[in-house]
């Protein structure tokens, strides 16, 4: 894999793939960003087996090829670099990734993409859109009342229904109860709704 791409763009990305990952993983592949390299962009993807973030960058690639190398280290690296400056990547032999900007050097481990989880979870009965302001002023009205509780892992969240007109959020930690409906221009289940 030989890709080159421009600083801001990439930590840009890291910024938000990165923080998915643990610093301690009981798999270290876990700890890894898996790279994608091809048809003009570099991909990015993180997992921590319960949320996955995938970013894409433009890239000039040389050689098309995936990788994986760990996500905090390089994001520390990328970030220390002079801004604006011109990043290459370039694994040798599947083992190392090597990372050039300037005259600053760096040899990362890598590890098999082969080994790196894929969490597809196929193909959904629903879809809907709505602006992305409408859909954040849903979730700031209901997290106040998501659990954090460990052994009631199913509260923790918040449920997301679509309906013709509104989307409906709900959150319970059994102590608070939290409801908001909203009316969003977009696309549910098909169908135009308005304001």
């Amino acid at each position: 894999m030989k890709v080159t791409l421009e600083r801001n763009h990439l930590l840009k990305s890291l910024g938000h793939v990165h923080r998915v990952v643990e610093r301690r993983n009981t798999y270290p592949i876990l700890a890894n960003v898996l790279l994608k390299a091809g048809d003009g962009k570099l991909d990015l993807r993180a997992t921590d087996l319960d949320i996955e973030v995938t970013e894409s960058v433009p890239a000039m690639v040389g050689t098309a090829g995936t990788t994986s190398v760990p996500a905090h280290t390089l994001y520390e690296i990328v970030r220390k670099l002079a801004d604006g400056a011109e990043v290459r990547l370039e694994t040798e032999g599947g083992e190392q990734m090597l990372l050039t900007s300037g005259r600053s050097r760096f040899h990362l481990a890598c590890l098999s993409p082969d080994s790196f989880p894929d969490l597809k979870s196929g193909s959904f009965s629903h879809s809907f859109s709505m602006p992305a302001a409408a859909l954040r002023e849903l979730i700031e009205r209901t997290q106040f009342a998501i659990s954090s509780e460990e052994t009631r892992y199913y509260l923790n969240g918040i449920y997301l229904h679509a309906l013709e007109v509104d989307a409906v959020t709900w959150a319970t930690d059994l102590n608070h109860g939290g409801a908001t409906m909203r009316a969003a221009v977009g696309q549910v289940a098909g169908q135009q709704i308005a304001n």
